[in-house]
């Protein structure tokens, strides 16, 4: 996970214009004027005021768990749903908005991201969702992912990546594995997957970059709920299982934890005692740190 602070100075804490002004102080604690009145003016909703309609996605596939997460985050933070958007483009994972009480635009194929940056131009006062998926934003969109990661608009990027075109039964996406055996390529794909965390990082300027998956709810949830707090641009991988069409893809992952990786720092995850005894595996990590990244 990489998180570079993207905020003015008196937003993250700091004050621009010494002990006088910018943020207010108490004891030891630091609380920016900001974060103050959100938290005296914050409302509490329910989880059921974010669900909306049956989710329509087979069982087993992990946009449910994609899904559930984002609508506790929306619950934690109490964010209006008046307020809040979830755009999409084309895809299984770009059904999400149809399933969250909010406002939401089913856009395009690829074109997700620069429906986003135009709301968040237009609105900035809104907390603004893409769901995307890993053909709908790495290939027909891979334009506007690179240069949306440039320009750094406070969105929160959600990347379904089940390594597969399922909307359209079976097709090799980007990050379909060497060898896939798909509709367009009954011999077995010939290109080696791409890996969108390493383009990610390579990209000038971006601040803020994690990977999920989604059978360990409560690392999803803090993934989810540190990429919103970001400000600035938060792209998340999360992989995603496909049971129809990429069955068993992540599967070795799944039935052995000591092949995951948690990496734990102040602003992320931080394990519970039960999640540490299945998961084991942990690493402290310097989320600044882009080689380490």
């Amino acid at each position: 996970m990489l998180e570079r602070d993207a905020r003015p100075a008196d937003e993250a804490g700091l004050d621009p214009r010494g002990a006088a002004g910018g943020a207010l102080r108490g004891g030891a604690m630091t609380i920016p004027v900001t974060e103050r009145l959100r938290i005296l003016t914050a409302v509490e909703h329910d989880l059921g005021e974010y669900q909306t309609g049956v989710p329509r996605w087979c069982d087993g596939c992990g946009d449910n768990a994609i899904l559930a997460a984002v609508q506790k985050v929306c619950r934690d933070e109490g964010l209006a749903p008046e307020r809040t958007v979830f755009v999409s483009g084309i895809g299984c994972s770009s059904r999400l908005p149809h399933y969250m009480r909010a406002y939401g635009f089913h856009g395009t194929h690829g074109r997700a991201l620069p429906i986003a940056e135009g709301v968040k131009m237009s609105r900035p006062d809104l907390a603004v969702f893409v769901s995307t998926g890993d053909g709908d934003c790495l290939s027909i969109g891979a334009a506007h992912w690179i240069h949306a990661l440039r320009y750094n608009m406070d969105l929160t990027v959600l990347l379904h990546d089940n390594r597969i075109y399922g909307l359209t039964k079976k097709q090799v996406s980007p990050t379909s594995p060497l060898g896939t055996k798909s509709n367009t390529t009954p011999s077995g794909s010939v290109l080696r997957g791409l890996d969108p965390l390493a383009v990610t990082l390579a990209v000038p300027g971006v601040s803020f970059v994690a990977q999920a998956v989604d059978w360990i709810p409560e690392v999803l949830h803090q993934i989810v709920l540190a990429a919103y707090r970001h400000k600035g641009m938060s792209f998340v991988r999360i992989l995603q299982r496909c049971p129809e069409f990429m069955p068993g893809a992540f599967e070795p992952y799944v039935q052995d934890p000591r092949r995951t990786l948690l990496l734990r720092h102040e602003r992320g995850v931080r394990p519970s005692a039960a999640l540490s005894r299945v998961y084991p595996n942990t690493r402290e990590h310097d989320p600044s740190d882009l080689a380490a990244a």
